[in-house]
């Protein structure tokens, strides 16, 4: 684990590897200024030696600039190799989760690769920083404060090296509780993310159904468990300090006893015994220096585990090892198909496909709610893999193509319309980089939204907004629709996509297409009988299955779905 996640340092490792060097030179800078002083004090000020204390004192303020400075360079080389550590460890999570098929992101959810990728990434970059800093300066500090000490005195250096073993308990002891209640942490964080998320994303639904209280509750409990979760795990480790610090007084009160006494029988010279004090305070800092850096590490151990999960999931859909990027046509055949969520035969979605489509065919789709109707589409460009049996396009299976050439040749305007910040040209050209403004404006006239959007002050260069908030959701699918256009794909699928349009426009839609379209197989899943009646073939979903399939009249005589379905909305349209 830990060598995946410091593979990251990259770049960076001159800066990470300088660090711990400049912080030497700051260490020992620090335990020589105590030697000067015993000496100023001994040699210097109980002789009456002026100008030697005034050398010696010029010395000290020397060693002292040399040492901040060594501390300076330290923390701003620390500070370059831990952001850009983070920004290595961020870029790669986030390339990660962009190879992700739907079912690993289901796996982790949204909100939790968003904790992932923000909260716990800031742990990490925190630890690294003070972890290239403090974890060689304080060995080296406790190291050469000790051999000064033991040098100095070794009767009284027998005081403080009683202390390391307390320490060592006490730290065992904390790090094998704390763990698990950061962890525990850590998850309820994804929690309350996951409501802000939700929230934010149906703000207008909050306000249509006046909730807001509801969703201020809600929010106000899973920030309180987040709280009292973090203070459980932080009343554990902040015990650490005041254990600590009775520990070095104790320390400190008992050589200033016994140091006294000493000094009063003549057994050593004053100066020693402050330099010998100074000495026990550098050893015992860092001891609590490294004792704060496994707290460190309690903390961003939980987060290392969280990152390194996402860092070593494997894709459930990838490419194979010798890919083809030649889709011959449009032809799509389910060969008994089944898919599950789950992997789980017993718990299926669909269930036995077998259905062969023509390039070319308009086929439509129509079904009740939890029919497993997007489900049999999204097997088609690979957004999941079918369980069992074989989804072929082009007459080869799916699985033998590069995703990135079976999804340029399937388009796909999804159930839930997206569209991201910035102008509709913008978002238009994610269909196609290239395409010029002639195929811009034919696409929008076919999808219905050249009108629209020209009554716009700045008509194409129009700013959107995060996610399209200042259009209409008939509008919004309508962009959707023209984007998916651009891509000029051998399959169009279109997931209930017109359901925001009326009729009339809902119409044209169709004819555009069966008059550009001639050669594209196309999907049309609906809600409206009118939406689908034209095509060449309809499918009825029903519980996962194929429960019939034909044209419109041959469906009226013989699915009794249909004819439902058929009857409730004439019905409807009567009234």
């Amino acid at each position: 684990m830990f060598r995946t996640i410091f593979s990251h340092v990259g770049q960076y490792k001159k800066q990470a590897l300088l660090t711990p060097l400049t912080m030497i030179g700051e260490v020992a800078m620090e335990v020589l200024i105590p030697t000067v002083m015993a000496l100023i004090i001994d040699n210097g000020i109980k002789k009456g030696r002026i100008g030697y204390v005034a050398g010696m004192g010029l010395l000290m303020v020397g060693m002292a600039i040399v040492s901040l400075s060594f501390g300076a360079l330290a923390g701003r080389l620390s500070a370059v190799a831990a952001m850009g550590f983070a920004k290595n460890l961020r870029s790669d999570l986030f390339h990660k989760v962009q190879d992700f098929s739907f079912a690993n992101v289901d796996k982790f959810s949204t909100a939790s690769l968003t904790t992932r990728l923000t909260t716990d990434v800031t742990n990490i970059q925190n630890a690294f920083m003070m972890f290239i800093r403090s974890a060689c300066r304080a060995p080296i500090m406790l190291i050469f404060a000790l051999v000064m000490a033991i040098r100095m005195n070794s009767r009284l250096s027998v005081i403080f090296l009683c202390a390391v073993p307390a320490l060592a308990l006490v730290m065992g002891f904390i790090m094998t509780k704390a763990h698990p209640m950061f962890k525990a942490m850590l998850a309820l964080y994804d929690k309350m993310n996951s409501g802000v998320q939700e929230n934010l994303i149906g703000i207008r639904t909050v306000k249509a159904f006046v909730r807001e209280e509801y969703e201020n509750k809600k929010f106000t409990e899973n920030t309180e468990a987040v709280r009292q979760a973090q203070v459980r795990a932080e009343k554990l480790v902040i015990t650490t300090m005041p254990v600590m610090q009775f520990i070095m007084y104790t320390c400190i009160i008992s050589i200033l006893w016994f140091g006294g006494h000493m000094a009063v029988k003549g057994q050593m010279e004053t100066g020693e015994l402050s330099t010998f004090i100074t000495y026990v305070g550098q050893i015992l800092m860092s001891l609590m220096m490294i004792s704060f850096l496994f707290m460190m590490f309690i903390v961003s151990r939980a987060s290392m585990q969280r990152i390194y999960e996402v860092l070593t999931e494997k894709p459930t859909v990838t490419d194979p090892a010798s890919p083809s990027d030649d889709v011959r046509d449009g032809s799509v055949v389910f060969d008994n198909v089944s898919f599950s969520y789950f992997d789980d035969m017993n718990n299926l979605a669909l269930d036995h496909i077998d259905l062969t489509i023509e390039s070319g065919e308009t086929i439509g789709i129509i079904g009740g709610t939890g029919s497993s109707k997007t489900t049999l589409v999204q097997l088609i460009p690979r957004l999941y893999d079918a369980t069992e049996g074989t989804v072929k396009v082009g007459g080869k299976d799916v699985r033998e193509y590069s995703l990135e050439a079976l999804r340029n040749n399937v388009a796909m305007v999804l159930q839930k319309n997206v569209l991201f910040s910035g102008t509709i040209k913008d978002n238009l050209k994610w269909g196609n980089q290239d395409a010029t403004d002639e195929e811009i404006t034919e696409a929008c006239k076919a999808a219905c939204a050249h009108e629209f959007i020209e009554r716009f002050p700045n008509g194409y260069d129009t700013d959107l907004g995060q996610g399209g908030v200042n259009v209409s959701g008939g509008q919004k699918q309508r962009l959707c629709i023209a984007r998916a256009l651009l891509k000029k794909p051998k399959i169009i699928i279109l997931d209930d996509s017109t359901s925001a349009v009326d009729t009339a426009t809902d119409s044209s839609i169709r004819k555009a297409f069966r008059e550009k379209l001639a050669d594209t197989t196309t999907f049309i899943i609906a809600q409206r009988i009118s939406s689908v009646k034209d095509a060449d073939r309809i499918i009825v979903m029903d519980n996962g299955k194929i429960s019939a399939v034909g044209t419109h009249d041959e469906l009226l005589e013989t699915s009794h779905i249909y004819r439902e379905v058929y009857d409730s909305q004439q019905k409807g349209a009567d009234e």
